[in-house]
């Protein structure tokens, strides 16, 4: 009786504690200290380049920035966040060229650095145009294999996305 009594008043005070702690964390206030841990949005500098890239066969499409663009990607940027992006793309690219190679030798690997934009023509004609200046993410990767629409890889899943995508 004892023991069941102890239980029922620890439950009881565990309870209302945490209904303090969560009327506590909603009554807060923002202070400057909070504003500056929050990342305002940057949108990515345009490319410097118009040309356009036509894919026509089976390939695996990384795309990264021109130099002018990089420059510009690295000014609007601190200096920890642009060395953090550029790592995050260097070995995210370097692994899905790794996967590329042992899994899907066959496809074709396209590096497009002076692309604005990515035309991508099914085997029964049809097309669809990708402007990489609408894609936020200053590197990345497309696949395409003539059948299905184009798919934007998510590079830290790209096995996962390869399979499901190549795999009919």
């Amino acid at each position: 009786m004892i023991k069941s009594l102890s239980l029922i008043i620890f439950f009881t005070a565990l309870l209302i504690s945490c209904n303090n702690l969560s009327t506590k964390t909603n009554n807060q206030t923002v202070t400057p200290e909070h504003k500056t841990l929050q990342r305002k949005f940057i949108p990515k500098p345009p490319s410097s380049f118009e040309d356009t890239l036509t894919i026509k066969a089976p390939s695996a499409i990384f795309y990264k920035p021109d130099s002018v663009q990089l420059e510009k990607i690295k000014a609007i940027n601190k200096p920890m966040v642009f060395e953090g992006l550029m790592h995050d793309c260097f070995f995210q690219m370097r692994n899905a060229h790794i996967v590329l190679k042992k899994y899907y030798p066959k496809i074709k690997i396209i590096e497009a650095t002076k692309a604005r934009y990515l035309l991508f023509v099914k085997h029964d004609g049809r097309d669809t145009c990708i402007d990489l200046n609408h894609n936020n993410d200053i590197c990345g990767m497309y696949i395409f294999n003539t059948i299905k629409n184009p798919q934007l890889v998510d590079m830290t899943n790209v096995d996962t996305d390869l399979e499901f995508y190549f795999k009919k």
